[in-house]
């Protein structure tokens, strides 16, 4: 329960209120909310606006990860999942590989495919386009998520054309809606220091705005615990916020704890860079993370608990931190996992459904737009594999 008291001693009076009374937060707010040593508080005010909007519902989806290549013209610092081609490691799918993959095991029930990869120095718009209309036409059941705002502004880049104009015929061909891999920290700063080859912030955010006014849904990411503050953060959940206000297209935004086993950051900066070691983050880090993101996103219908990269258990207490969805079944995940992530590689519908009722929630299965399954609606079960 809240306690109004107990916020008044940790001088968070007016935000316990603004919560209460539903009233926007701004920077100053977040600035407290992350500097609260009380995790637990902060929770509990994101846990508040959490069941206002979902009530006891957790939601999953029964999805299945493709990477098609992890060949890559950026070396992106923090990235241990690219590679070059013909060094060791890299790989590319065919497009018979990539149904291969997606009807491997024929019998699991399947929503939704997320379909993402490097930004690959070669392969066309063609070949993407094909491969979605594959996709579509061997699992016609499947919505398709694919494709970051990232590899949009690469796909337009080597098909001189716009990136509005890669959007429209990938929509056509089938892609229901984007990921929201690739916003990194928006800060200049710190994108000049983890990815300068990348496209920069405020070119994430037109391309996604492009998607909304398409009739696309997308999501939106955050990659902490690098270089950024605590501010950076801040003011990259409010450029997503000030977006969501004019489009409404954004379905949910997912935290990312960066994973630094595997990555290359600390030797691949300029030596001129006083760099602290950076650690894996801490639960309670990740934690107020989650409960700030839910709080300041007051336009975003979701917050998703990434299992993959917060480990299953502490996605699990991340249900009472604001958050409201676990994400799904995965199937094969390799850009986490490359970076460090010990978490399993997949899971089962009934693992998903006992981690959420063994939180004190209700599953509810979802497709990628998070439209609940009814129960007449409700994709058959399949045994144990899902």
């Amino acid at each position: 329960m809240l306690d109004r008291e107990h916020y008044k001693r940790l001088g968070m009076e007016e935000i316990f209120h603004k919560v209460e009374d539903n009233t926007r937060l701004e920077m100053e707010d977040g600035l407290r909310l992350y500097q609260c040593p009380d995790v637990v508080a902060v929770g509990a005010l994101a846990d508040r606006v959490r069941r206002r909007l979902h009530g006891n519902a957790a939601y999953y989806v029964l999805n299945q990860h493709i990477n098609y290549s992890n060949i890559c013209v950026h070396g992106c610092r923090f990235c241990a999942f690219h590679r070059k081609a013909g060094e060791q490691g890299a790989f590319e799918l065919s497009l018979e590989e990539v149904l291969h993959k997606l009807n491997e095991r024929p019998e699991r029930s399947l929503r939704e495919v997320h379909i993402v990869g490097g930004c690959h120095p070669a392969l066309p718009l063609g070949y993407f386009e094909d491969m979605i209309r594959r996709v579509k036409a061997s699992r016609p059941e499947v919505q398709v998520k694919a494709f970051t705002a990232v590899e949009i502004a690469h796909f337009a880049q080597l098909e001189g054309t716009s990136t509005r104009s890669v959007l429209a015929r990938l929509h056509k061909a089938g892609v229901d809606m984007l990921p929201g891999g690739g916003a990194e920290i928006f800060s200049p700063r710190i994108r000049n220091l983890l990815c300068p080859e990348k496209l920069d912030g405020e070119k994430w955010l037109k391309i996604n705005g492009e998607a909304h006014e398409l009739g696309m849904k997308t999501n939106a990411t955050m990659l902490y615990g690098h270089l950024e503050t605590e501010g950076e953060r801040l003011e990259h959940l409010l450029a997503l916020r000030q977006l969501q206000d004019r489009t409404g297209g954004f379905t949910c935004f997912i935290p990312l704890p960066f994973q630094p086993s595997n990555t290359q950051l600390a030797t691949t900066l300029p030596a001129s860079t006083q760099l602290r070691k950076i650690q894996p983050t801490t639960g309670v880090e990740d934690l107020k993370t989650i409960a700030v993101s839910r709080l300041m996103l007051d336009n975003f219908p979701h917050i998703k608990a990434y299992w993959v990269m917060l480990t299953l258990k502490l996605a699990q207490v991340a249900l009472h931190f604001g958050a409201d969805d676990l994400d799904g079944t995965i199937v094969e995940e390799k850009i986490g996992h490359m970076a460090g992530a010990e978490s399993e590689q997949a899971l089962t519908r009934e693992e998903l459904e006992r981690i959420i009722r063994e939180g004190g929630f209700n599953p509810v299965e979802r497709d990628c737009l998070f439209n609940a399954a009814s129960p007449g609606e409700s994709l058959p079960a399949t045994g144990t594999e899902n």
